[in-house]
């Protein structure tokens, strides 16, 4: 199943976002890992605990890698350059929206879909909000 890896500042944040997430499946839904802030608790982002958590996520089918702000971008893709080469080209950076995109990739990657599945469906995870506004 496609991995899951949720990148932000704030540690509460990513953990609520996937609680939110976590709720829309059932069950056996995808591995997420998630790396955010740093180590001693202050809000940022570390390219090693990003890599470390897409090795972990990654069970050969690919992983997606969501990013709430600027620097988060930065910081996973200097963690790709960490990566075994096998497990960096399975893994994709999606610009999709952080907590709708990681809602859709949740719901997507529990069905089996691949990762470039998955990043499409992440991807469009915010027209629903869109139309509804635009209503």
């Amino acid at each position: 199943m496609t991995g899951i890896v949720v990148v932000s500042h704030s540690r509460a944040l990513a953990d609520a976002a996937v609680e939110l997430a976590t709720q829309m499946v059932r069950s056996g839904g995808p591995r997420i890992e998630i790396a955010a802030g740093l180590a001693d608790g202050e809000l940022g982002t570390d390219a090693t605990a990003i890599s470390e958590a897409i090795t972990a996520a990654d069970d050969e089918q690919g992983v997606v890698v969501l990013m709430d702000l600027g620097s988060a971008i930065l910081s996973s893709e200097m963690a790709l350059e960490f990566l075994d080469p096998d497990v960096a080209a399975r893994t994709r950076l999606t610009w999709a929206p952080f907590v709708e995109g990681l809602i859709g990739a949740v719901v997507t990657a529990s069905t089996g879909a691949d990762a470039e599945t998955v990043v499409r469906e992440a991807q469009v995870g915010v027209e629903a909000k869109r139309l509804q506004l635009q209503g």
